[in-house]
């Protein structure tokens, strides 16, 4: 008797076993161990309370979204680069802003900007839905690659434009925007559902922005809060800032 595999099979299982190779080899204990502390440490005793949150934090190896050069920085409280000249946000951040979207176990959030996955990741660990979309297909596929490997199949990714976000799939009970733009790009605005809340960095400057949380109280009615000073790399896109001249 004959099992026939297709080639989608193959290929997952060659980059399940590329990531293992990767990065499965320390004692994930020793991980284990890292993330409590950067827990307690950089995220709990900073203020952040919800308890969702906070274990979403403990649950997910943020060592297996940075590439191997800075996997021994991983739980440090810093960002990190990843590939296409993007970064992963330092761990307090990420647990900040998703804690600043008030989330519940029901709701389905758009993620933009999926970056190196590792936010998404956070928010699979919370919600019943992630839709996260990226513009740079390299990051895609990296992003994709750790999904399958940890089994997160309730994310949902896509190479596109974040700023016009994924409407087929809208509204969303939270949408988290991980780049800066000089506005609330109006097709994000518009995908919130009544309600819903939206986290993102808001600034006249590329790199120098505000955290701000919209909260959707009806159909042109929006809420607006303040949450401090952030620096993000730009949200590039229709409804963003342009590409730079030279750069993908």
């Amino acid at each position: 008797m004959h099992v026939k595999h297709s080639g989608s099979y193959f290929l997952d299982l060659i980059c399940i076993l590329l990531v293992w190779y990767e990065y499965g080899m320390e004692d994930e204990a020793v991980y284990a161990a890292r993330r409590e502390r950067m827990v307690a440490e950089q995220i709990e005793d900073r203020g952040v309370r919800d308890t969702a949150v906070l274990r979403a934090m403990r649950l997910v190896p943020r060592h297996l979204f940075v590439t191997l050069p800075y996997q021994q920085f991983a739980y440090d409280d810093t960002p990190l680069p990843i590939p296409a000249g993007q970064t992963i946000s330092q761990p307090y951040i990420v647990a900040y802003m998703i804690a600043a979207l008030k989330l519940q176990p029901v709701d389905r959030v758009l993620d933009v900007g999926t970056g190196s996955g590792y936010a998404a990741a956070v928010l699979s660990r919370i919600v019943a839905e992630v839709y996260t979309i990226e513009r740079h297909k390299t990051l895609v596929q990296y992003a994709r690659k750790r999904f399958k490997y940890l089994g997160y199949d309730n994310i949902h990714i896509r190479h596109g434009d974040g700023t016009l976000g994924w409407p087929e799939h809208a509204p969303y009970d939270g949408i988290l925007v991980s780049a800066g733009g000089p506005t609330v790009p109006p097709s994000l605005r518009s995908q919130l559902a009544i309600g819903g809340r939206l986290v993102m960095p808001v600034g006249a400057s590329k790199r120098k922005q505000r955290l701000v949380r919209l909260v959707r109280r009806g159909d042109d009615d929006f809420e607006v809060d303040d949450l401090g000073p952030v620096a993000f790399v730009p949200l590039v896109g229709a409804e963003g800032w342009e590409r730079e001249q030279g750069r993908e």
